[in-house]
């Protein structure tokens, strides 16, 4: 097993990893909470999600299938999850 060490990120957090990875757990956790109704979908997707401003699914409703695949992080898995929670809120992708 690799030595853990202590790490800090930018915003301050004090954690602890074994591998290369510099993601912190902390901001990632901080990130799940403000996911709200992606939260389903993958951290990628979420990602993806929040670079496009797309905060509700009132706005995801406003773009196709097809223009949500040109996002960055958003691929193919991911449509089924969004079409459930948009039909679960009366809303479909934009024809």
């Amino acid at each position: 097993m690799s030595q853990r060490t202590e790490r800090i990120c930018n915003k301050g957090h004090h954690y602890f990893k074994s591998s290369d990875c510099p993601t912190c757990p902390v901001c990632e956790e901080e990130k799940k909470s403000k996911a709200g109704i992606f939260a389903p979908l993958s951290a990628p997707a979420q990602r993806a999600m929040e670079a496009n401003s797309i905060t509700s699914l009132e706005q995801l409703a406003k773009y196709s299938e097809k223009e949500i695949l040109r996002f960055h992080g958003l691929g193919k898995a991911s449509i089924p999850t969004l079409k459930k929670l948009l039909s679960e809120k009366g809303l479909s992708f934009k024809a």
